[in-house]
């Protein structure tokens, strides 16, 4: 069954049985669904920038099985001139040790494939298959009683209302806005629905292939490695092939990205590099299978109302549109929650047809006085500063209620680090006196 109705130009995606995803291994150069020619090319493309090379050097590189695919690929290099063996003297190894190295011609047609491209890392994999493992490896919805969601975040202090109200939002697994004034915990509220419902790992490529064009996805900074048991050792090093699954994917913890100020509308589609001449894929695409924050929503170099129908589509139809350089629209999978934090006024970002396509809206109020008293003793003894219901009291009075000053979660962990601050300069204990707690609030507090 289609995921969403078929366009002229876009292909479309064919949703497969429901079920785990598991990249198996491949035995041939049929299985990677690349060009021969365009693995060459690659193969060539190592070459030129590593200089000499094992072939079972090689088979890690390009992240393919030496037998019957990267020997295969080095042989038709060899009978070309492309290549040359340099060194066999490793016996008993076989013809993965052999040392290559790339001649004059082969320079030459390396040159020719990096003036296309550049990308010279582990093989891609096509976009079909990419589409299919998304789908698989779907998060779905979640069912998270709220026993749970309060030991997730725990480490916050929260009103029953606002977990009554952030559960189902949960539970629904599409879009969330989160807003309220500043320094309430918004991102920490982001942070702790992520480590609560992305538990579980998943797979992704390395990079996607599309008619020749290379998408990279894998991102070391937005992904983190999953621990796997397959790397085996043979012979001088550590080998990633293993024969258990197809090492053109990399097992990772379900995403959970932030972005903020620096979002764009250019980077929520495929970021073309002009020098390399490769796509980077756009958070949206990276964050498939987790969760992406749109931190301080609002902030952005480009208009909220702009950034906002970018999303009408792949918020409903659970589908996005990337495209490249030619012209050509690719549709991928949006399997996303969307978290929007802002300390904007909705009305001053949002008009009421998109907030309506987002189901849930959580307002993160200032907390009570009962709520600020219990942050502040939490605070305190993870600070170490020695609490003092006298002293918080004195703090409220003189600090907020006289001055009009409202609330904020986040003021009990600064004025803390005030104090901590000052009373390590005077040589005194990190105390909650009246003389600390003026020194501390007088060097935070700013009259705006």
């Amino acid at each position: 069954m289609a995921i969403s109705n078929s366009q002229p130009g876009i292909e479309t995606i064919n949703l497969p049985p429901k079920s785990s995803f598991h990249p198996h291994p491949i035995t041939s150069i049929e299985e990677t669904g690349l060009p021969s020619l365009w693995l060459q090319d690659l193969a060539l493309k190592i070459l030129y920038f590593q200089g000499y090379m094992s072939g079972f050097k090689m088979a890690e590189e390009i992240a393919l099985p030496f037998a019957g695919i990267v020997d295969q690929i080095l042989e038709s290099l060899k009978k070309e001139k492309f290549v040359e063996i340099k060194s066999s003297q490793q016996l008993g190894l076989g013809e993965g040790s052999y040392v290559y190295g790339i001649t004059g011609a082969g320079i030459m047609r390396a040159r020719e494939a990096m003036e296309r491209s550049q990308y010279a890392g582990p093989a891609p994999v096509p976009i079909h298959v990419y589409n299919m493992s998304i789908l698989r490896q779907s998060r779905g919805r979640s069912f998270f009683t709220s026993a749970i969601l309060h030991k997730a975040l725990s480490n916050l202090v929260l009103n029953e209302r606002t977990y009554e109200r952030i559960g189902p939002a949960i539970n629904s697994g599409t879009s969330m806005f989160l807003y309220g004034p500043p320094g309430n915990g918004k991102t920490s509220i982001a942070r702790g629905i992520g480590n609560m419902v992305l538990q579980d790992t998943m797979y992704i490529p390395y990079a996607i292939y599309i008619d020749g064009q290379i998408v990279k996805l894998y991102d070391s900074v937005n992904h983190q490695l999953a621990h796997e048991d397959d790397t085996t050792t043979l012979g001088t090093g550590t080998l990633k092939a293993t024969g258990k699954r197809d090492l053109r994917w990399v097992k990772i913890r379900r995403p959970f990205i932030i972005t903020g100020g620096e979002l764009t509308m250019e980077g929520l589609d495929l970021v073309y590099d002009d020098i390399n001449k490769y796509y980077e894929a756009p958070f949206q695409v990276k964050a498939n299978g987790g969760i992406l924050l749109i931190d301080d929503f609002g902030r952005q170099q480009i208009r909220p109302r702009d950034l906002l129908n970018r999303w009408i589509v792949p918020l409903e139809n659970r589908i996005d549109y990337l495209t490249l350089q030619t012209g050509r629209k690719v549709e991928v999978p949006f399997d996303v929650m969307i978290v929007f934090s802002t300390n904007l006024p909705p009305k001053d970002l949002v008009d009421e047809a998109f907030l309506r396509r987002l189901r849930h809206k959580i307002e993160i109020g200032n907390p009570s006085f009962n709520e600020y008293r219990e942050i502040f003793k939490r605070i305190a003894a993870i600070k170490g500063v020695a609490y003092s219901d006298d002293g918080l009291r004195y703090l409220l009075q003189e600090w907020y209620i006289k001055r009009g000053r409202k609330l904020r979660a986040s003021h009990p962990r600064d004025l803390c680090d005030q104090i901590l601050d000052i009373s390590r300069y005077l040589g005194t204990e990190p105390v909650m006196s009246k003389d600390l707690l003026d020194r501390a609030a007088e060097a935070y507090f700013v009259d705006i």
